[in-house]
């Protein structure tokens, strides 16, 4: 007789049978189905006033005409919708712009970009930023889109120290600027 035996069939079915729990908040960080106690849902049209309002108070500048441009492109112009909003008691809470690249300067492999993040500040605290991330990263697992990036200024502490703990690390891109002076 063989030294190693098999599984019988029926202690493959017992070894597969046991149903995970997935509510345990304490398990996978920032996914611990966050998004379940946040609705997430595509940002639509009649969010551009509660997007402005959040950034406005985050930014303590009004960018309506930027947005307005920014809703008409992931809205109308974009292949795949991807933009999320949260809502916690019927109310626009938090909001995340982001498309999908399927390949720019020679290279083939898809990836998102996430543009802007928002959250308002009353909700911070309640996991708002993971459970627009966690449904975000859902999504694009399903459109087997490869790798998220995002840019943030050097100084934002606060949002690369949320990226960071949902496991963004920096990239070996290298962003470079010039300004042009006439």
């Amino acid at each position: 007789m063989n030294k190693h035996q098999h599984p019988t069939s029926k202690q493959q079915i017992e070894q597969f049978s046991i149903e995970p729990d997935y509510s345990d908040p304490s398990g996978d960080d920032f996914d611990a189905l966050s998004r379940d106690k946040v609705m997430i849902r595509s940002l639509t049209r009649q969010d551009l006033d509660p997007v402005v309002r959040i950034d406005q108070k985050i930014t303590g500048r009004n960018h309506r005409d930027f947005f307005q441009r920014k809703f008409q492109e992931v809205l109308f112009e974009s292949g795949v919708r991807i933009s999320l909003v949260a809502e916690i008691d019927g109310m626009v809470v938090g909001f995340m712009m982001a498309r999908v690249d399927f390949g720019e300067f020679g290279r083939t492999a898809s990836e998102a970009v996430i543009d802007m993040l928002g959250v308002a500040k009353a909700f911070r605290s309640q996991q708002v930023g993971h459970a627009l991330l966690s449904q975000l990263l859902a999504n694009l697992s399903s459109l087997q889109v490869e790798s998220v990036r995002s840019e943030v200024e050097w100084n934002n502490y606060g949002l690369l120290g949320f990226l960071e703990s949902c496991g963004f690390v920096p990239s070996q891109r290298l962003a470079l600027s010039c300004n042009l002076c006439f």
